[in-house]
């Protein structure tokens, strides 16, 4: 009779043909899972459990790419900001009304 890691395997592979899907490991799952969920805002204690680590050591890889992703949008509302607060060009049939116009 086979273990049910063999039969996990065999049915794994079978989906993943089903989906012709290659490359692709049960672990990789569990690593994006992880990694959207830092990006989410979850906390390094919010991982760790997900991930049933008693460590932050794995944690902190996912914490990682969420402090990339929020570099990436802070960045992104700085140049939101910036653009915000450039003053309006006048529009060219607006005059100003302290200038003759001679």
């Amino acid at each position: 009779m086979p273990s049910s890691g063999a039969n996990f395997t065999r049915v794994w592979a079978a989906a993943l043909n089903k989906a012709k899907l290659g490359g692709f490991h049960f672990h990789d799952l569990r690593h994006t899972g992880n990694t959207l969920a830092a990006q989410s805002g979850a906390t390094l204690r919010d991982l760790m459990t997900r991930m049933g680590h008693s460590s932050t050591r794995a944690a902190l890889i996912y914490q990682h790419t969420a402090m990339e992703r929020d570099r990436a949008i802070a960045d992104a509302l700085g140049k939101l900001a910036e653009e915000a607060l450039k003053p309006e060009e006048p529009k060219p049939d607006e005059q100003d009304p302290n200038v003759t116009g001679t």
